[in-house]
């Protein structure tokens, strides 16, 4: 039931909507200089002129015909009446298109205002807009505004009060339809309204920008430029996090002390001592000291280059791959999203129109690692390097490890695609329109915030949260006995054939199961497996790290194993429990965990037989 004023805001992907949605309510929704992130209701408040008012995004869409879910769910909304306002968020440097969706809008309820988002690039593309004219033209309030800047929002909020307050509107003027052909005539409506409140920018040669694309987005150019940038971030990260991570294990082992010498005083006794203090914190001490530096580092870096407008680009590139292996292009952003988190890849699938391709994109999303997975991808990199090639085992070499285990990812997602496309999921692939943004330059202040806030921040905490009873139950399955060898001990021996046969071994394959929750816990608890009931103070650098594997017959093929069982194993609970509702199919969620599995144990079993044949 709804208790205060509601607004809804609509506009065109990639109009800086969700930024709006975020200036507006001062929440954290993620935004990006791509299209199809939002496709779901997201809702907020604003205080202002002493109403508190929702706020509703509805999902980015270029039109109110249903045509896809997105389409439908802001129709819907819309033609719920339930808005008391509609705020239109249009594209100042692209007004012709967003003004489509706008008389669309006004069809369905004249309570609306048009927030001219985007004015700060229009001035730097020297666009001159009439707002006065826009208003008469439209019969609505225009407020030009400038969101990421903060430009503008107040104004803004003073025109959707009025509008709630009934203020009647300045310059109502009825727009003309034609009612055979609505969508022609709201096409003619827009580009007239667009010629007459747009004066003609400076003409000249193409620029920086537009160069830049032609290099970026030609076949030869575009992939291995993509590849040189992850890799520059994955080399920094990996540079730059060793320092770090060894000086936060250090205050944090520290503590421990202390913590010990607070539960002593406090009188409690060893049996619940020891499993708070070696396996809860011993554990959260670990997930914070490894994943912590890494991802402070590469997330920044990673939204930087989002930011700039290349992830649109990558899909353009992929886009020919995808239509070969008989899916949709849109697959491209969604496993982008994947990078991020499974979970957000599976719902972002619900910007592919086609049910069947659709389901396709769910069914592939785990293929690629997510950012609970970076972090093992990156200390496993660096030992894997170190092994193989003790001479080349710096940065350099590590983050090449780390690109080929996300290239391998990207190549078995296309060729799932076209296993599932052939066999289970026939079908012609659709054609989709790829709107490019133009290149924006983040700003580094804001995109630290941000990515420290909605992404390092939440993928730590989700780990502390999980790693906290995860190593718990590790520290008691080492510590309870069953005969003459601990309950850990015992499960990872019946798992043990199967980890052998495939270059692994039981503990490797326990540590995946019990880290079922969170991606993030699979290390710490592998640790703690190998360590047993012993101290966890001696992993504080790589070299440490190296040699406890060693201890337990790990070789460079046994890292390169666990990275490609890391990268293609089960989803995780709550990757598992999103493709579920999307899906509706418990059919489906199996089949979402079997395939990355099979394919997991299938490579490992391949690099481990042509090892044993080349006596490796």
């Amino acid at each position: 039931m709804k208790t205060g004023p509601l607004v809804a805001l609509a506009g065109n992907p990639n109009t800086g909507k969700s930024t709006v949605f975020n200036a507006l309510t001062g929440l954290k929704q993620h935004t990006g200089n791509w299209a199809g992130k939002t496709v779901e209701l997201k809702k907020g408040y604003f205080h202002h002129g002493g109403f508190s008012v929702e706020v509703v995004d509805l999902p980015g869409t270029y039109s109110l015909t249903p045509c896809s879910p997105e389409e439908e769910a802001a129709r819907a909304f819309l033609a719920s009446g339930v808005a008391d306002a509609v705020v239109i968020v249009a594209d100042a440097t692209c007004l012709e298109r967003s003004l489509h969706l706008a008389l669309q809008v006004l069809e369905l309820t004249p309570r609306a205002v048009l927030c001219l988002n985007l004015m700060d690039e229009a001035r730097r593309r020297n666009l001159r807009l009439d707002t006065q004219r826009l208003q008469e033209e439209l019969g609505i309030p225009v407020v030009p505004t400038a969101a990421a800047r903060g430009e503008g929002l107040e104004a803004l909020k003073e025109a959707v009060i009025g509008l709630i307050q009934g203020q009647p509107q300045a310059f109502p003027r009825p727009l003309p339809a034609d009612p055979d052909q609505p969508a022609a005539s709201r096409y003619r409506r827009a580009e007239e309204i667009a010629s007459k409140v747009i004066a003609d920018a400076p003409r000249g040669r193409p620029g920086f920008t537009g160069r830049l694309d032609e290099l970026i987005l030609s076949p030869a150019g575009g992939i291995p430029i993509m590849l040189a940038l992850l890799a520059g971030a994955l080399w920094i990260t990996i540079a730059g996090a060793g320092y770090p991570s060894r000086l936060l294990a250090a205050v944090l082992f520290r503590g421990e002390e202390y913590l010990s010498q607070l539960l002593n005083w406090l009188g409690f006794p060893p049996w619940l001592h020891d499993p708070l203090v070696l396996g809860m914190y011993r554990g959260l001490a670990w997930v914070v000291s490894v994943m912590l530096p890494p991802m402070a580092i590469f997330f920044p870096l990673f939204t930087l280059l989002e930011d700039f407008g290349l992830l649109p680009r990558l899909a353009f590139n992929l886009d020919r791959f995808f239509e070969r292996a008989g899916a949709h292009g849109k697959q491209a952003l969604t496993m982008a999203m994947g990078f991020g988190c499974n979970a957000a890849g599976v719902t972002a699938a619900r910007i592919i129109d086609s049910p069947r391709e659709r389901l396709v994109a769910i069914l592939t999303n785990n293929l690629v690692p997510c950012n609970g997975r970076f972090p093992v991808l990156i200390v496993m990199g660096a030992a894997a390097a170190s092994w193989a090639a003790p001479d080349l085992s710096g940065g350099l070499a590590s983050s090449l490890v780390v690109l080929s285990a996300i290239t391998i990812s990207v190549l078995a997602t296309l060729l799932v695609s076209r296993l599932l496309t052939a066999t289970v999921l026939r079908g012609e692939p659709s054609f989709f329109i790829l709107e490019l943004p133009p290149y924006r330059l983040p700003r580094a202040g804001a995109v630290l915030m941000r990515s420290f806030l909605d992404r390092t921040l939440r993928v730590l905490s989700r780990a502390v949260v999980v790693a906290a009873p995860c190593g718990l139950i590790t520290w008691l399955l080492a510590n309870i006995s069953l005969g003459d060898s601990s309950l850990l001990v015992r499960m990872a021996g019946w798992l043990d054939p199967l980890g052998r046969a495939v270059g692994l071994d039981g503990m490797i394959l326990l540590a995946f199961v019990l880290g079922l929750p969170a991606n993030e816990t699979v290390l710490p608890i592998l640790l703690m497996g190998y360590l047993g009931a012993g101290s966890m103070l001696q992993v504080d650098n790589l070299a440490s790290l190296q040699a406890i594997l060693a201890a337990n017959g790990w070789t460079w093929l046994t890292a390169l194993n666990f990275m490609v069982f890391a990268v293609f194993h089960w989803p995780c609970a709550t990757t598992l429990l999103t493709i579920n509702k999307e899906t509706g199919s418990a059919k489906w969620t199996l089949l979402a965990a079997v395939l990355p599995t099979a394919l997991g144990l299938t490579c490992c079993l391949c690099l481990a037989t042509a090892a044993r044949l080349l006596g490796r």
